[in-house]
């Protein structure tokens, strides 16, 4: 009987013993380090980029005064649309229209007095014509001796008069007309500052903002309206500039609003030059394929930009590409033992899949995830998941 306890709890201690060494073995400190991993893969990758940006738009107008006054009439307001050419506001003339009828008024009288000097010329020049002819018939009957020599000076000096007569008018006439055009001159220069008072829309758009009100007394210059063109909406996304690479002007995107439920559709209409240096991010404008009046400036969005299709691609999953010593590097699995190896990326998918240029084979086993630290030569065992 007692040999038969015995056997039993001796059993039962093996047992024992062997399930605690798997325990240890498996989830202790004496088995291998448990890791995930995946295989090197060949495929087709359709990589994007992901940024968020803000609604702007590339044709913004401020509209104000070209001279300082007093605001004397405002047409329309914020979210009114307005068309290229139409008068959206008014400034006070001042004194202007009186200016205008002074100025016009010396323009008629200028052209009185060219009327003037011009008839003078006509008189003039008939009172010249009659004396050089009969100057010139008195130096025939000179010459006959049928006149004295007096007779003969006393008319060419009447010639000469008259002569003197005419030139002094057509002079006053010149001088008359000269009065004219900067009497015209004046008078257009009073009726273009008038059509300055005029508040008028460069372009077929929406007023995005009214910034002063009537009866404010405004500096030239300032602006009273805001207005966009809502055909040239976009969206300023900023892209991390690790990410920036590959991308072109052309490109298709995706636009989520913040404020809309349904996706727009878009293209890459600019690509900044400065970008931010704090943030290190760049600045790809994103135009709106169709503009909408639901859009609003400042609208928030999730931009989404598809790069060029990469057929025949090696990738891995992106937790595989680890950051060592500033290069992209990966933990390969080989012969149950991990080895680092520096890896050259590609583009990189929405779903996580990192293109591999150089440093990779097909098939070859890369780690993804590990609970602890991964050191060169550690000896591994491949798990589902941890």
């Amino acid at each position: 009987m007692k040999s038969r306890k015995y056997l039993k709890f001796g059993m039962l201690a093996i047992i024992l013993i062997f399930v605690v060494s798997y325990i240890l073995y498996e989830k202790g400190v004496f088995g291998p380090q448990k890791v995930v991993g995946a295989q090197v893969a060949v495929g087709t990758l359709k990589p994007t980029v992901f940024g968020i940006g803000t609604v702007n738009a590339k044709m913004n107008f401020n509209v104000g005064p070209t001279q300082s006054g007093k605001i004397l009439k405002l047409y329309v307001d914020q979210g009114d649309y307005v068309k290229a050419g139409q008068i959206i506001g008014e400034m006070d003339p001042g004194d202007l229209e009186q200016n205008i009828a002074s100025a016009h008024a010396a323009l008629v009288n200028s052209q009185y007095s060219a009327e003037t000097a011009k008839a003078q010329i006509q008189a003039a020049e008939s009172v010249n014509e009659l004396a050089q002819v009969t100057a010139a018939r008195h130096a025939k009957l000179f010459e006959s001796g049928a006149i004295s020599r007096e007779s003969l000076e006393s008319k060419e000096k009447d010639a000469q008069v008259a002569q003197a007569s005419l030139d002094s008018a057509i002079s006053t006439y010149q001088a008359a007309q000269s009065r004219v055009v900067q009497a015209v001159a004046d008078h257009q220069k009073m009726i273009e500052q008038k059509k300055d008072l005029l508040l008028i829309s460069p372009v077929d758009g929406v007023v995005v903002s009214r910034q002063t009100e009537k009866g404010s007394t405004v500096i030239a210059g300032q602006t009273v309206f805001n207005i966009i063109d809502p055909k040239t909406l976009w969206v300023q996304t900023r892209i991390d500039q690790s990410r920036f690479s590959g991308i072109e002007i052309g490109q298709t995107a995706e636009i989520r609003l913040r404020s809309h439920k349904e996706a727009l559709q878009g293209e890459v209409a600019r690509l900044q030059v400065q970008g931010d240096t704090v943030t290190e991010e760049r600045f790809v404008d994103v135009k709106l394929n169709s503009a909408s009046a639901k859009i609003l400036l400042g609208d928030s969005a999730d931009v989404t930009i598809q790069l060029p299709v990469a057929e025949n691609a090696l990738y891995v999953p992106a937790a595989a590409v680890k950051t060592i010593d500033g290069a992209d590097c990966v933990w390969v699995v080989k012969n149950e033992k991990v080895y680092s190896r520096k890896v050259k990326t590609g583009v990189q998918t929405v779903e996580g899949e990192v293109q591999i240029l150089e440093g990779l084979a097909q098939e070859e086993t890369v780690i993804t995830y590990s609970k602890a630290q991964l050191v060169e030569g550690t000896k591994v065992r491949l798990v589902p998941a941890l």
